[in-house]
């Protein structure tokens, strides 16, 4: 395992939007079709074996063993780790990424920018190429074969070609959970509902307001009070005992 370096240059690619195949040495270039695929046969990778190479997925981070799944329109960026472990120097030339059909990687679905490095790496030294690309939207929940290949040569003028990434990977649909329109929807009933309860307490208080004070100019009732009876000359005291009118005479 190569240890990679973030510390070296780093070249990041942007997709190319005219899907247009680099012609590299070695490479037949093939007719395209009404579809938009290209056929082109296959390069077998040969690498020195003087040479160790490594992949590391930054975005989306991937752990060893899992399926790679890579989000449709978003940025995916990735690191190729190089080491020379033989007595030459080494060049490295260009890293190219395309997306091939998972039953015949023969046939191209979308090709990226091929970046030229032209890096030279010295005997027991290592240097690591980063490169991102953008997967197209129209490919979410599909599988497409993900080939990632490096061109390097020694001063000799040999050339390598080696595919350091050549598996199925699934794109996948990003789910961006609340957007800003709904968070915007959301604040907005917030504030109505808050416009309610002010109002309705301020029409709340009115009332109470009117009811305890009349209203201003209403009619303003006496309250009445029992007083009993007021005239004792009307009272019948001939039921009662003649000691008890005696005593309430005196």
């Amino acid at each position: 395992m190569i240890e990679l370096n973030f510390t070296d240059f780093v070249v990041r690619a942007q997709e190319d939007d005219t899907d247009d195949d680099v012609d590299v040495e070695g490479e037949e270039t093939g007719v395209t079709d009404e579809g938009g695929e290209e056929e082109e046969a296959v390069e077998k990778p040969t690498g020195s074996p003087d040479a160790d190479t490594i992949i590391l997925f930054t975005k989306p981070a991937v752990a060893p063993g899992t399926n790679l799944e890579l989000p449709a329109g978003d940025l995916v960026e990735f690191l190729v780790g190089f080491r020379n472990k033989g007595p030459e120097d080494f060049v490295l030339e260009t890293l190219d990424a395309s997306f091939r059909y998972p039953m015949d990687f023969n046939f191209y679905i979308q090709n990226f920018s091929t970046l030229a490095y032209e890096r030279p790496v010295k005997p027991g030294q290592e240097a690591t190429l980063s490169y991102s690309f953008i997967p197209a939207e129209a490919f979410a929940g599909r599988p497409f074969g993900l080939s990632i290949n490096l061109r390097y040569r020694d001063l000799n003028g040999r050339q390598f070609y080696e595919g350091v990434y050549n598996e199925t990977v699934n794109i996948v649909e990003i789910d961006e959970g609340l957007d800003g329109e709904t968070f915007f929807l959301y604040v907005l009933l917030g504030a109505c509902v808050v416009l309610l309860l002010v109002v309705g307490q301020q029409f709340l208080y009115s009332v109470g307001k009117k009811r305890v004070g009349g209203g201003g100019g209403g009619t303003t009732h006496k309250r009445h009070v029992e007083t009993g009876t007021a005239n004792h000359n009307d009272v019948d005291y001939e039921w009662l005992p003649k000691e008890t009118l005696q005593s309430l005479s005196e």
